[in-house]
């Protein structure tokens, strides 16, 4: 069992878990979920050789609800003091899911010395691109006293069918800690606060090899496949893996295929370019 431990940020702590040793891969999430989110993904990467931090957003889990400012700029400048603490010599991973992968880019582009490489995992690189569900129900029905219930019902539906085996108690978990007045609150705060208009404007200024993961049905998307190549080619060409029958989280619905593939690229570009350099 891993040891919870936090990083003092301006406004509050961050709650995160290290396990592994090796290079560092910093995992975040995106909104409305934990870090527990990556429980599919981490033993593969600690097999390969990697050293995995799998953090809290501010206001959700294990970390502080006292913050004022929610969001990618916000969450990008909590990897790179994470990083710059806990791999001070070395370039470290980011993996992002959703909101956590926009998070991921901006902060590639703005200290690219500090990023070794990138998995972005059903990620927001921009806004408008979503399906209007979103957005009706962030900004109505969450404001209501059940916006808890219709989080944890659309948390659930964006698996696209298909939630792993221990989804149950994950979801009981994630429900009990949103549920916290505090949380809720600066939940709420993360939705009225997060544009992804600043990570589309840096896109250009992220140099680190990336892999993008889609799941061809997430519900987050009008055409997810039409995402993907659109952020593959801001990018300058990074990879992409793109499961067709995955939602918005396909290192959770498609572990067995996604984990693997992760691990495999980053064991490529960064293990064995590492030691090539």
């Amino acid at each position: 069992m891993t040891t919870t431990m936090y990083l003092d940020r301006p406004g509050g702590r961050i709650a995160y878990d290290l396990t592994g040793t090796g290079p560092l891969v910093l995992a975040l999430p995106g909104m409305g979920d934990l870090r527990q989110g990556f429980r599919h993904l981490v033993p593969g990467l600690v097999g390969a050789g990697f050293a995995v931090a799998t953090t809290d957003l501010r206001g959700h889990g294990e970390s502080d609800p006292t913050f004022t400012e929610y969001g990618d700029l916000p969450t990008g400048q909590d990897a790179l003091a994470l990083a710059d603490a806990l791999s001070p010599d070395r370039p470290v991973v980011l993996v992002g899911s959703s909101m956590g992968a926009g998070a991921a880019l901006w902060a590639a582009a703005e200290r690219p010395d500090r990023v070794a490489a990138l998995v972005l995992l059903g990620p927001f690189a921009r806004d408008g691109g979503g399906a209007g569900l979103v957005k009706t129900l962030m900004r109505v029905a969450l404001l209501r006293p059940w916006g808890p219930r219709v989080w944890s019902w659309y948390h659930t539906s964006l698996l696209a069918g298909r939630p792993p085996a221990d989804h149950a108690g994950y979801r009981a978990r994630n429900d009990a800690a949103l549920r916290r007045p505090a949380y809720w609150r600066a939940f709420r705060d993360t939705v009225a606060q997060t544009t992804h208009a600043p990570v589309e404007a840096r896109l250009a200024g992220v140099q680190a090899p990336a892999l993008v993961v889609m799941g061809g049905k997430d519900p987050d998307f009008k055409d997810p496949a039409a995402e993907t190549r659109w952020l593959a080619g801001r990018l300058g060409g990074a990879e992409v893996l793109l499961r067709p029958q995955s939602g918005h989280y396909p290192h959770a619905d498609d572990a067995a295929e996604v984990a693997p593939a992760v691990a495999k690229f980053l064991v490529r570009r960064v293990l064995r370019d590492g030691a090539d350099a």
